[in-house]
């Protein structure tokens, strides 16, 4: 049994594209059983799900559909899994090259060149205060500065520093002629709507859909499976 656990949201867009995503990896699992459960904003919550699941006998794999380590997934999904006997956690989603090239992906759709040294690129978090989520989130911007020309720089939601308009003007400042915010979220809802007063010349769509995203669930659940075994 797969637990994909998302964030939660009560953007309509959002939710269905998170409901697709635990399709699409049963797709390219046929037999594979999942199901949802949350951390915030909507039911069931992933604590729910587990106990559920546990008080039944039957072993899970929660993996976290976040994009990096922080509070959720060290807190609440950790203290989940603690108290079920014969379920285990994976790790998040990100950070995965995978990720790295939609995101890629999302650029160029959005108009951006990665060969001009003068288009910069903020890569847009929700944000935590936990400075493990934040390294996830620099590590990301690492692995995408790779393919591109201009500066890649962070910038968060909430609880992190710097936030997104900030990061925007401080690539201005350091010389960028044009700026887009790489949104790094699985789909649209809060952070995402706030991206668009930001101060950027662009901001891409969120990662999903992509079926690359369902690879790396499911990788995220054998890797768990294995260390479980082990």
């Amino acid at each position: 049994m797969l637990i994909a656990c998302a964030h939660g949201t009560r953007n309509p867009t959002g939710r269905r594209l998170i409901a697709e995503l635990a399709l699409a990896a049963r797709t390219q699992r046929p037999g594979l059983i999942t199901t949802a459960a949350f951390v915030d904003v909507q039911p069931p919550t992933v604590g729910d799900v587990v106990a559920e699941l546990s008080a039944t006998g039957r072993p899970a794999v929660v993996v976290p559909l976040l994009l990096s380590g922080g509070y959720h997934v060290h807190v609440d999904i950790a203290g989940a899994v603690a108290a079920a006997p014969g379920t285990v956690a994976a790790r998040p989603l990100g950070p995965d090259p995978r990720l790295v090239e939609v995101l890629h992906d999302r650029l160029l759709q959005a108009g951006a060149d990665p060969r001009d040294p003068l288009t910069a690129v903020v890569l847009a978090a929700a944000g935590s205060s936990d400075p493990r989520a934040v390294a996830d989130v620099g590590d990301t911007a690492d692995l995408l500065q790779r393919s591109w020309a201009g500066a890649v720089t962070t910038g968060y939601g909430s609880a992190a520093q710097p936030p997104v308009p900030d990061a925007v003007a401080a690539a201005r400042r350091g010389g960028a002629e044009r700026v887009v915010v790489a949104a790094y979220l699985l789909a649209p809802g809060h952070f995402y709507d706030k991206l668009a007063g930001a101060g950027a010349d662009a901001v891409t769509a969120p990662l999903l859909p992509d079926e690359r995203i369902a690879a790396v669930l499911l990788d995220r659940y054998d890797a768990a499976l294995v260390a479980a075994g082990a």
